[in-house]
């Protein structure tokens, strides 16, 4: 007993010559890492039992520094480093899932992605909801905000500010649905808000045999210089208006290509307009 507190008065003096700002800095290092892992952790299963660990872990530490230096108690110093090789294979073991999606996580930060990638990402998503939606002749129409604001617009609607999602949109345009009427405006590769009043075009200039939605659409590519995406409710033609003009009857390939080309403000030089559809 007495060589414990000769061990713990030792160990407390040691301590006390450490450097305040230091031990400071290392603690609060520890305690964003650890706080960084709960957060991660929070709502999952694993979040107990990294609780469980870090206390049992913690203690033994605290433990095995506190021991007298001697040779009565190294085989305790040995038993506790092959405990924690043991800990380390135990906890790669356990936590399996929860590394697994770290990793992917990290791996999709915006930090390596480039911005091509989260619009070819986007557009894959508007492509696949547009296919749906054509397929089943579900009305829609979309506005992808470019270089002139599209704010006004979006306070006329239900504000989201929601991941793009091919099921989130085939959902809003979903017939019977609150928001299915009216107009959805992307901003910044995310779904800003839907159930928007976009602006008519003026009779004249939309053929008459068109509806309500190619007008707004055409009525919003000469107000701004957004890409407005048109799924028709009669046909299921898909349509792109931009540049105050209206392409009616796109392929899926055909929008792909010029929504990439247009978000990217890559317009390639010469590029032919003969596959894009009749031009309104």
């Amino acid at each position: 007993m007495q060589d414990l507190t000769e061990a713990i008065t030792t160990y407390l003096q040691r301590v006390s010559t450490y450097n305040p700002l230091v031990v400071g800095v290392q603690l609060l290092l520890i305690a964003i890492v650890v706080w960084l892992a709960m957060r991660f952790l929070r709502g999952t299963r694993g979040a107990r039992l990294m609780k469980g660990a870090v206390l049992l872990l913690a203690i033994v530490f605290i433990v095995i520094r506190l021991l007298p230096k001697n040779d009565e108690w190294k085989r305790i110093e040995f038993l506790y480093g092959n405990f924690l090789l043991f800990a380390l294979v135990a906890f790669v073991v356990a936590f399996q899932p929860e590394l697994r999606r770290a990793l992917i996580s990290i791996g999709q930060a915006k930090l390596f992605r480039s911005r091509y990638s989260e619009i070819e990402n986007m557009v894959d998503e508007l492509i696949r909801s547009a296919a749906f939606l054509s397929r089943n002749k579900i009305g829609a129409i979309l506005a992808m905000e470019r270089s002139v604001g599209l704010g006004a617009l979006i306070e006329t609607g239900t504000q989201l500010d929601a991941l793009i999602s091919a099921e989130l949109l085939n959902t809003i345009f979903y017939p019977g649905s609150a928001l299915h009427d009216m107009g959805v405006i992307i901003r910044d590769h995310r779904i800003a808000a839907a159930g928007c009043q976009f602006p008519i075009a003026e009779s004249e200039e939309v053929d008459p045999s068109l509806g309500s939605r190619h007008r707004a659409a055409l009525g919003l590519a000469h107000d701004s210089d957004a890409v407005v995406l048109v799924v028709s409710e009669e046909t299921g033609r898909i349509s792109l208006a931009y540049e105050r003009q209206l392409f009616i009857g796109l392929s899926q390939e055909n929008v792909r290509e010029i929504l990439l080309d247009l978000l990217e403000h890559k317009r390639k030089q010469g590029k032919s307009s003969g596959n894009k559809g009749d031009k309104q």
